[in-house]
C-alpha cells in the first residue's frame, strides 16, 4: 500500500471518528452546545474556536503516530533507514516548537479578552431594567428570592425573556457552584459572602440549573427548573405566588434544614430581609458560638 494512500485512509478514519462524536453529542443535547442565552451563545462561541485551534495541533500529532507505528514496524518487507547518528533537525524543530508557540499566544489573547466580556459581575447591555433576584443555596436545595416581587421559591425559577437577571448569591451551606449551561456561566455560592451573576434569556423555554460543586449526600439532586416566558407570564406568575404561604425567619429556619430531591414549591416573601440575614449569621457570631468561644 503507497504511503498517499494509508495517510488518506488515515485521515478519513480521523474524520468517520470525529464526526460520529459530533452527532453523538448533538443527538445527546449537550446544553451548552444548544444555547438559549446571550452569554452562553459567547461561551459556546469560545469553546469552539478554542477546540478547532487545539485540533490543529492534536490532528497531526495523531496522524503521525499512526504513520510512525506503520513505516517503523517490525513486520514491514523494506525496513526503514537506520540513522545512529542523527540528532535533529531544525525544520522539525520549528514546527513542533513554534505552531503550538503561536496557538498559545493567540489563545492567550482570545481568553484574556473573553474573560473581560464574560466577566459575571459585568452588567449586560439592555433597554430593559434587570430583574433582581437573591439566590441562597441550602443543603441540597435553591431559594429564589424576588425582593422587588416580594415572593420566594424552591428549585424553580421563573424568568423573563430578553430581560437581564441580576443574580445575588449566597450560601447558608457547604459552597455550591450555580449554573444554568444554556444560559450561560457558573459562579460559587460562599457561606457569609455575596457574590454576582448576569445572564439573560432569548429563548422561551423549560431549562436546567444545577449545582457544579460536589457539596454532600444530596449534591446529584440538587437541580432546579427554569422557565423563561413572555413579561406577562412572569407578572402572572409573581401573582399568584404572592397570594401564597408567607416566608417567614421561622419557616426558613426549617426550611434550611438538610433534605433532599425537594420538589418546587412558592412563597409570599415575609422576611424582606432574609437574603441579607443569612449572609450576616456568619458574619456576626451567634450568641450560643459566643458562649462556646468563652469556655
Amino acid at each position: 500500500m503507497k504511503l498517499p494512500l494509508k495517510i488518506t485512509i488515515v485521515s478519513l478514519l480521523g474524520t468517520a471518528v470525529v464526526a460520529a462524536f459530533w452527532v453523538l453529542i448533538r443527538g445527546n443535547g449537550f446544553d451548552v452546545l444548544q444555547p438559549a442565552g446571550v452569554i452562553a451563545d459567547q461561551q459556546k462561541d469560545l469553546i469552539v474556536t478554542a477546540s478547532l485551534l487545539s485540533i490543529i495541533v492534536i490532528v497531526p500529532v495523531f496522524l503521525m503516530t499512526f504513520w510512525i507505528v506503520w513505516k517503523y514496524r517490525v513486520s514491514q518487507s523494506k525496513p526503514g533507514v537506520y540513522k545512529p547518528n542523527w540528532a535533529s533537525s531544525k525544520i522539525a524543530e520549528a514546527v513542533w516548537w513554534g505552531i503550538p508557540i503561536i496557538l498559545i499566544f493567540i489563545l492567550g489573547i482570545i481568553i484574556w479578552v473573553s474573560s473581560h466580556q464574560l466577566d459575571p459581575y459585568r452588567e449586560l447591555e439592555s433597554t430593559k431594567t434587570p430583574l433582581k433576584i437573591q439566590v441562597i443555596a441550602m443543603d441540597w436545595k435553591w431559594l429564589f428570592i424576588y425582593p422587588e416581587q416580594r415572593v420566594a421559591s424552591v428549585n424553580f425559577l421563573q424568568i423573563p425573556v430578553d430581560r437581564p437577571i441580576d443574580f445575588e448569591l449566597t450560601s447558608d451551606a457547604p459552597m455550591t457552584s450555580f449554573w444554568i449551561p444554556k444560559l450561560g456561566g457558573q459562579v460559587y455560592a460562599m457561606s457569609g459572602m455575596s457574590t454576582q451573576l448576569h445572564l439573560v434569556a432569548h429563548t422561551a423555554g423549560d431549562f436546567t440549573g444545577r449545582n457544579a460543586n460536589i457539596s454532600g449526600e444530596g449534591y446529584a439532586g440538587m437541580t432546579f427548573t427554569v422557565r423563561a416566558g413572555s413579561d406577562s407570564d412572569f407578572s402572572k406568575w409573581a401573582s399568584t405566588t404572592a397570594t401564597q404561604q408567607a416566608l417567614t425567619l421561622e419557616g426558613y429556619k426549617a426550611l434550611a434544614k438538610p433534605s433532599q430531591n425537594v420538589p418546587p414549591r412558592q412563597y409570599r416573601l415575609g422576611a424582606q430581609d432574609l437574603y441579607d440575614t443569612v449572609i450576616m449569621k456568619y458574619m456576626m457570631p451567634s450568641h450560643d458560638h459566643e458562649e462556646h468561644h468563652h469556655e
